[in-house]
C-alpha cells in the first residue's frame, strides 16, 4: 500500500504560481510512475503530467506543456508540480497518483488540494 497526501494548493490571481507536493508513504519502492490529474467542476478527471520515479522521464498534457514542470525528490518520497502562468481554466482540485511496478496503472490516489486560479 502507497499513500499519498497532497499539499500547496491555495488561490493565486491568473498569471501567477503554485507549487504542489505530494509525499509517499508506505510501500514506496513499489512506485514506477507518479502522476498530477485535476477535476474541474462539472468535467471528469483529467491528466496533466507525471514522471517515471526511476529515470525521470517526464510527459505533460498539451493544455499544461511549457507552464507546468513536473518533478521528483526520491530521498523525500516526494513529487513536485510547479505551475507557472496560471490562467482561470487550470481552476481545479489536482491529485497525485501513483502507479506500481507490478501493474503500471493507477493503483494509489491522493485526497486533492484546490487549486483556484482568479481572472
Amino acid at each position: 500500500q502507497v499513500l499519498l497526501v497532497e499539499s500547496g494548493g491555495g488561490l493565486v490571481q491568473a498569471g501567477g504560481s503554485l507549487r504542489l507536493s505530494c509525499v509517499a508513504s508506505g510501500r514506496t519502492f513499489s512506485i514506477y510512475t507518479i502522476g498530477w490529474f485535476r477535476q474541474a467542476p462539472g468535467k471528469e478527471r483529467e491528466f496533466v503530467a507525471r514522471v517515471n520515479w526511476s529515470a525521470g522521464m517526464t510527459y505533460y498534457a498539451d493544455s499544461v506543456k511549457g507552464r507546468f514542470t513536473i518533478s521528483g525528490d526520491k530521498t523525500q518520497n516526494t513529487a513536485y508540480l510547479q505551475m507557472n502562468s496560471l490562467k482561470f481554466e487550470d481552476t481545479a482540485v489536482y491529485f497525485c497518483a501513483a502507479s506500481s511496478v507490478v501493474t503500471s496503472k493507477w493503483d494509489y490516489w491522493g485526497q486533492g488540494t484546490q487549486v483556484t486560479v482568479s481572472s
